[in-house]
């Protein structure tokens, strides 16, 4: 296992373990470019690594675009697709932008379901250096579906009446939005108002496209009207109401049970969300409502959520810090709805070993090294290998090496009723760091952990 690397070479600094000879290492950075030096008459005749290595050089010399045209034009011309597809050569257009999600996945004939091969062009272009990354579930859901399905920028917001609500107290607020309980006047329902702070119109749209697409879904939450100030124009959002308690005050009162019937609960929603194409990004306590009077559950604040599609490129920018998955934290782009089971899991792992947050670091450096002091560095320098990520700099003088921590060593005497065989194997199957290897949201549901609530499913819907 090697140290970091900072005296080796400037800039963005790799980790590497020794004698590694995965196929992916030729990413241009300063201490992997070959040494020039006078030819040898003598020498072996160079390896195809060198020979790779220096085409790299050259390719670090070009601009970012001319890089990105070369390495698409070289994975389609080794796949054989070049003749087969005049589809293809339109991602070279200045009109492609493989970063707009709503760009992504549509030709600009506006077909909405591009041809096979176009998709692993693609996918070669994004991992030309590294292991190719796909959601290993619902995949191709927005692929398949017509474009007024994802493309949130085209949709039409119908305003209901402002006056049908009234602002009855004040709940919370977030970075995006102040939140209110309210009542409709109409029929004297309480309501949860939700008054947009000034932001891009086009998030707004992505909201209100995302919570209709996924209206009625199981623990969803219910978006009821949208409506504005005339004056101002700012936007509300009116949401069934929930009386939720808080969860610094409900999840020292759970029993294991209760863990584990509202992770389930949990589940369902997340499932469902994926399964319709849809990352929420943000999962936390403080966006999981829950009457435990009713035991309902509902994932809430669909703000940053975001339609998947393959081989898109994502801001790393999202989730809250002590739930964001090591993707984030490394700048890996090209994430998929995984991204949610680590927020999940961290928000388990509190829950069970009552340390909340479970990762509390005090930047997003910081978080990585909170991370890393868990599950160990070994698996963190495997997984930057296998998608050929390189760590910023700034890690050279934070970030150490690390034994993996054994779940059983967070057990003590206030959250040993909490923790089971089962729930350290389900807790372990989500903290990964290659995001592939966490159990999706539906394996997580079969879990052997879920088995008491299963069965509970199972009576109640017998007796009924």
């Amino acid at each position: 296992m090697a140290a970091m690397a900072g005296a080796e070479g400037g800039g963005r600094v790799r980790q590497r373990k020794p004698n590694d000879n995965s196929i992916h290492h030729h990413h241009h950075h300063q201490h992997e470019q070959p040494e020039l030096t006078t030819a040898d008459p003598k020498a072996p005749p160079p390896t195809q690594e060198a020979h790779r290595d220096c085409r790299d050089g050259l390719l670090a010399r070009l601009p970012r675009y001319a890089t990105v045209a070369l390495a698409l034009f070289a994975a389609l011309a080794g796949l054989g697709l070049l003749s087969q597809s005049p589809d293809v050569l339109r991602l070279f257009t200045p009109l492609y932008d493989p970063s707009t999600p709503s760009l992504a996945r549509v030709d600009h004939t506006g077909n909405t379901s591009l041809p096979d091969n176009t998709l692993v062009a693609r996918m070669a272009l994004n991992n030309s250096s590294g292991a190719t990354s796909l959601a290993r579930v619902y995949a191709d859901v927005n692929a398949n579906m017509p474009r007024s399905y994802w493309d949130y920028d085209s949709v039409n917001i119908s305003w209901g009446v402002l006056e049908n609500y009234e602002v009855v107290r004040k709940i919370g607020r977030g970075k995006y939005s102040e939140v209110f309980e309210g009542i409709n006047v109409v029929n004297y329902q309480k309501c949860v108002i939700k008054v947009l702070k000034p932001v891009k119109k086009k998030k707004i749209k992505r909201e209100i496209k995302i919570l209709q697409n996924l209206s009625g879904g199981p623990n969803i939450v219910s978006l009821l009207d949208v409506v504005r100030d005339n004056q101002s124009k700012t936007p509300s959002l009116i949401f069934e109401y929930v009386n939720n308690t808080d969860f610094r005050s409900l999840y020292p009162k759970f029993q294991d049970y209760d863990v584990r019937y509202y992770i389930f609960e949990l589940l369902k929603a997340l499932d469902y969300c994926h399964s319709k194409g849809i990352m929420h990004r943000d999962v936390k306590p403080h966006n999981v409502m829950i009457d435990h009077e009713k035991r309902k559950l509902r994932l809430i604040d669909w703000g940053l959520a975001e339609f998947y599609h393959a081989g898109t490129e994502y801001n790393v920018r999202v989730a809250s810090r002590y739930f964001k998955g090591p993707e984030l934290l490394v700048d890996f782009q090209e994430y998929d709805y995984s991204l949610d089971m680590w927020s999940l899991g961290a928000m388990f792992a509190s829950m069970i070993f009552r340390r909340e947050p479970f990762f509390h670091g005090n930047s997003n450096s910081d978080q990585l090294v909170k991370i890393a002091k868990v599950l160990g560095t070994e698996d963190l320098f495997d997984y930057l290998d296998k998608y050929d990520i390189e760590l910023d700099a700034q890690y050279d003088d934070i970030l150490s090496r690390y034994p993996k921590k054994p779940w059983h060593s967070f057990i003590n005497a206030e959250n040993q009723r909490f923790v089971s065989n089962d729930a350290i194997d389900f807790l372990d199957k989500l903290l990964r760091y290659d995001h592939q290897d966490r159990l999706t949201a539906q394996e997580a549901m079969q879990h052997p952990y879920f088995a008491p609530v299963r069965q509970a499913a199972q009576q109640n819907s017998a007796a009924a």
